[in-house]
């Protein structure tokens, strides 16, 4: 459902370029959840930015369920539900209205709209508050209607860019369950985040990203066999070179 093959990303620096994503290749299938994890500036965002075809490659090619994202990046953006904690609410629309909206500008059949409304209200407990203002809304209340505009549309694709940051124990529940959902829906999902410790809890299979290179990539029982590590964060630790974490401590 999701491939990058060789994908990497260079921008122009005075002196030396910067590589942010270094020759990246893998593959979501239907039905899995893959943390794509690693530290600030890994090159997570980067990699997202050039799945949903935002952002050109510099070499290689994502591609979402046949299509590469630099070819066709309308039938890309059809296929994904972006997830961010960056994004935003219509402060004036009511969540129906907004909602409603979304499933407008993906094309989606008014019928089609209403019904897929009625069962995301259902799923996300929105009955309470559809019809406010989302200037009104709590932060947990607005996190629900995000997650809710992700499957408007119906995509075969998530994309989930650092869903539980600014988040409380019960916001992150609420990701968390919709993440289990997802897979329970066959969506092929992408986590990235730099909390490796929920990711244990989120994921199927791991990548590790360090400076845009895939560092190892696995299963927690491959992963454990591989480094002889317990955790995902002792397993990124042994991967980093002395140089590296000389220079995190400076």
């Amino acid at each position: 459902m999701i491939t990058v093959e060789q994908l990497t990303k260079t921008f122009p620096n005075p002196g030396r370029d910067v590589v942010a994503v270094d020759h990246l290749s893998l593959v979501v299938p239907r039905g899995e959840v893959y943390g794509l994890l690693g530290e600030n500036g890994a090159g997570k965002t980067t990699t997202l930015r050039m799945i949903l075809g935002l952002l050109a490659p510099t070499s290689g090619y994502a591609e979402v369920d046949g299509f590469r994202s630099v070819e066709s990046p309308d039938a890309v953006k059809a296929r994904i539900g972006l997830v961010s904690t960056s994004a935003g609410l219509y402060q004036w629309l009511t969540p129906r209205e907004l909602l409603l909206f979304f499933a407008d500008l993906y094309g989606v059949p008014d019928e089609t709209a209403a019904q897929s409304l009625d069962n995301l209200s259902r799923l996300f407990d929105l009955k309470d508050f559809l019809d406010r203002r989302s200037a009104t809304l709590s932060t947990g209340q607005k996190q629900r209607v995000n997650l809710a505009r992700s499957l408007i549309h119906d995509p075969p694709v998530l994309l989930l860019d650092e869903p539980t940051r600014g988040l409380d124990v019960l916001g992150s529940k609420v990701i968390f369950d919709f993440i289990a959902a997802a897979r329970n829906l066959g969506k092929a999902v992408i986590v990235s985040t730099h909390r490796l410790d929920e990711a244990e809890r989120l994921c199927d299979r791991f990548g590790l990203l360090h400076k845009g290179r895939l560092m190892h990539e696995g299963t927690m029982s491959e992963l454990r066999m591989r480094t002889s590590c317990d955790t995902l964060t002792e397993m990124f630790l042994k991967g980093l070179s002395a140089a590296d974490l000389l220079e995190a401590r400076n």
